[in-house]
C-alpha cells in the first residue's frame, strides 16, 4: 500500500481520502481546510501536515486546490523526481502542471465526483490510466480519454449534474404542492430517477433506446418529452455546455 498525499482538503478531497484510507493507504492531507482535515484525521487515521509537509511524506499526491490559488501555492513547493501527482483541478494543462510540479513528470489528469467514496463514480484520466486503476478500480470505473481536449470536454459534462439536479428538485417540488407531503415528493423523484438509472443497461445507445421504450406513441412519457424539446430545454444545454467548454479551454 502507498503513502499517500493530498494538497487542500475539500469537498473533493474528503471522499477520495475515505475510499483510500479504507481501502488501505496511509494518508496525509494538508491543514489548508482545518475542520476537513480534523474529520478525516478523527475517522480515518488521516496524519494533517502543512503542503510540504505532506509532499515530504507522500508517493502520490493529489492536488485538489481552487484553480485560481494553484499556481501561488504550488509555486512555493518543491516536488521530488519519484512523485506521482493527481490533478483534479479545473482549466490547468498538463503543461502548466509539468512546470508547477518540476522535477515531478509523473502526472495524471481526473475528475472526481463526491460518491467516489461509495463507488460507481466514472474516473475520466489523462494521459495514463495505470494509476487511477491501482487505486480506485474496480469500485469506481477509470474511462481512458484521447487527448486533453477531450478531457476538459469531461469537466464540461460534470456541470451537467447540478442541472440535472435542478430539474429534478423542480419537478419534486411540483409534486409536493399536488400531494401535500414534499418531504415524500422529493424522496419519490429521487428514488425515481436514481433507481432508473441505476437498473439501466449501460451500453452504448441505451439512454436513447431506453427513452424511446417508454416515450411511446400517445403517452404522457411522449407528451413530457416533446414538451421539453419545445420548451428548448436541448438546446440550452448544448448552450450552456458549450460555454462551459470554452471558457475551460482558452481559461
Amino acid at each position: 500500500m502507498s503513502r499517500i498525499g493530498f494538497i487542500g482538503t475539500g469537498h473533493i478531497a474528503a471522499p477520495m481520502a475515505r475510499f483510500l484510507a479504507r481501502t488501505g493507504h496511509d494518508i496525509v492531507v494538508s491543514e489548508r481546510n482545518a475542520d476537513v482535515a480534523a474529520t478525516l484525521e478523527e475517522t480515518c487515521g488521516a496524519t494533517v501536515a502543512p503542503n510540504q509537509k505532506v509532499l515530504d511524506s507522500a508517493e502520490i499526491v493529489f492536488l485538489c486546490l481552487r484553480p485560481q490559488i494553484a499556481g501561488a501555492v504550488l509555486s512555493g513547493l518543491t516536488f521530488r523526481p519519484e512523485h506521482r501527482v493527481v490533478s483534479v483541478m479545473a482549466g490547468l494543462s498538463l503543461a502548466d502542471l509539468q512546470d508547477l510540479c518540476a522535477p515531478a513528470l509523473d502526472i495524471t489528469l481526473t475528475i472526481p465526483l463526491g460518491f467516489v467514496e461509495q463507488g460507481g463514480c466514472p474516473l475520466a484520466a489523462y494521459p495514463d490510466t495505470d494509476l487511477l486503476d491501482r487505486l480506485f478500480a474496480p469500485e469506481n470505473p477509470v474511462i481512458p480519454v484521447p487527448d486533453e481536449r477531450a478531457f476538459t470536454m469531461h469537466f464540461a459534462i460534470c456541470a451537467m449534474v447540478p442541472g440535472l439536479l435542478d430539474l429534478i428538485a423542480t419537478g419534486a417540488e411540483w409534486l409536493g404542492a399536488e400531494t401535500g407531503d414534499p418531504k415524500m415528493a422529493e424522496f419519490y423523484a429521487t428514488q425515481l430517477v436514481s433507481g432508473f438509472l441505476a437498473a439501466m443497461n449501460r451500453m452504448p445507445g441505451s439512454l436513447a433506446r431506453e427513452r424511446d421504450a417508454l416515450a411511446t406513441e400517445g403517452s404522457i412519457s411522449l407528451q413530457m418529452t416533446r414538451a421539453l424539446k419545445s420548451g428548448g430545454a436541448h438546446e440550452a444545454l448544448r448552450a450552456a455546455l458549450d460555454q462551459i467548454g470554452a471558457g475551460l479551454t482558452t481559461g
